[in-house]
């Protein structure tokens, strides 16, 4: 790798940058440093460069391959030795995060009985996903196995904390740059950049004109943030050697209300997040971002973590109005990135949380092959309309949503 001159006599941009991802082969089955050390540098290199430019980067992540093949090699009993050992060696290299890569529906019996031990394990630098959607249709086994293993891993980690680095996939493709959903699509490394850019959206929306007007104002704000970024990406890609895939244009709210997408939605015109008219909202921001004259990757959608958003999670802790896991959905018709940090009570059914897992890939699959996530958190001892009290400092808490007290369980009897 060249190591001079990235970045040089770049201006900088308003968005900040939540990661730089690197997606690479992870080695297997043994596990040697140098890949990782190669990766870490590069990231440190990156980190750089945009620092010259007046982006901060706030952390460097890596992510492997889908997993079929290494599950494979090493054998399910093998790979959470394999896991452990990876980890380390990327903890040891210097690299922030590591998503292990994509687990696929057919090894659904790892997911159901190893996923959880194997994340509780490895600690806070391990992520992984599983795929929900098997050939053309959503895999009811897999359904199962990743209800059985959120269930496991909230019981195995304090406040079910564990679950936010594993989530459910459908149609997911790769170099996707934000975590649990990563994973490299084979090939020489490539990386990609998750932007944070919630404010950009507050800014946009709260401006005068209709609607129009506003959607043409969100586009030109996108671009005009996200265009630093991508010149320094595209030097950074000249000078490595390794391809720049596309900037994630999700805008990835904070736990503040100058970061709240759903701030950003009430600002246009909605008088409550929720309120008739939101989903229209939803898909006017989704549209502006796609209409972007930017290198893209990953999702580029409406994202709404409840957790990680003030706005959102105020408005699901309201008192007699929260929404429910399904009204959460109906909005990744139009836009985002499915289900993300929602905290369920302790008691949600392993058959209701596999029905959940089951309507994503549906609503995926129905959709084209929309990508789609799942990220459900269950929280130890707690009921519905209880507090979270999460001191991670990307959460704002919030209070845990009702559970139907209902599910698929005849469909799991049944089998695909």
């Amino acid at each position: 790798m060249r190591g001079r001159g990235w970045g040089h006599g770049l201006s900088c941009g308003a968005v900040k940058i939540r990661a730089v991802t690197l997606g690479f082969e992870l080695p297997a089955p043994r596990v040697a440093a140098a890949p990782f050390e190669r990766a870490a540098h590069f990231l440190a290199r990156a980190r750089q460069a945009f620092a010259a430019a007046g982006l901060e980067v706030q952390t460097g992540r890596a992510a492997g391959p889908d997993l079929g093949r290494t599950i494979e090699r090493l054998g399910p009993r093998g790979l959470a030795g394999w896991a452990a050992e990876t980890s380390a060696a990327a903890g040891a290299a210097g690299i922030d995060y590591l998503s292990l890569g994509r687990i696929p529906p057919v090894a659904h019996e790892v997911v159901g009985e190893l996923l959880a031990p194997m994340l509780a394990a490895a600690g806070d630098r391990l992520f992984a996903s599983a795929d929900l959607v098997e050939g053309s249709l959503p895999s009811v086994a897999m359904a199962a196995a990743c209800a059985h293993a959120v269930k496991a891993l909230a019981a195995r980690t304090p406040l079910g904390f564990g679950n936010l680095r594993f989530a459910a996939t459908a149609n997911c493709p790769p170099n996707i740059p934000f975590l649990p959903a990563a994973y490299h699509v084979g090939g020489p490394p490539r990386f990609a950049i998750a932007v944070q850019a919630a404010d950009v959206a507050v800014t946009a929306l709260s401006g005068p004109g209709g609607m129009s007007a506003i959607e043409d104002r969100l586009v030109e704000a996108f671009e005009a943030a996200a265009a630093p970024v991508e010149r320094v990406a595209l030097a950074v890609e000249a000078e490595s050697g390794y391809p720049f895939v596309g900037i994630d244009l999700s805008p990835a709210p904070f736990p503040a209300d100058s970061d709240s997408i759903a701030g950003a939605l009430e600002a246009a015109g909605v008088e409550r997040f929720g309120a008739p008219g939101t989903l229209y909202l939803a898909a006017m921001l989704t549209r502006a971002i796609r209409r972007t004259r930017i290198r893209r990757s990953g999702f580029s959608g409406l994202m709404l973590p409840v957790l990680e958003d003030a706005v959102l999670a105020r408005r699901m802790a309201d008192g007699g109005r929260a929404s429910s896991l399904h009204e959460l959905l109906l909005y990744s018709a139009v836009c985002g990135t499915g289900l993300d940090t929602v905290p369920l009570p302790e008691d949600i059914s392993e058959a209701e949380l596999a029905g959940a897992y089951l309507d994503v890939a549906a609503l995926s699959v129905a959709l084209g092959g929309k990508p789609l996530t799942a990220r459900l958190l269950p929280v130890p001892g707690a009921q519905a309309g209880d507090p979270t009290a999460y001191t991670f400092e990307y959460f704002a808490n919030s209070r845990v949503l009702p559970a139907a007290g209902a599910g698929a369980a005849g469909v799991l009897d049944r089998g695909q």
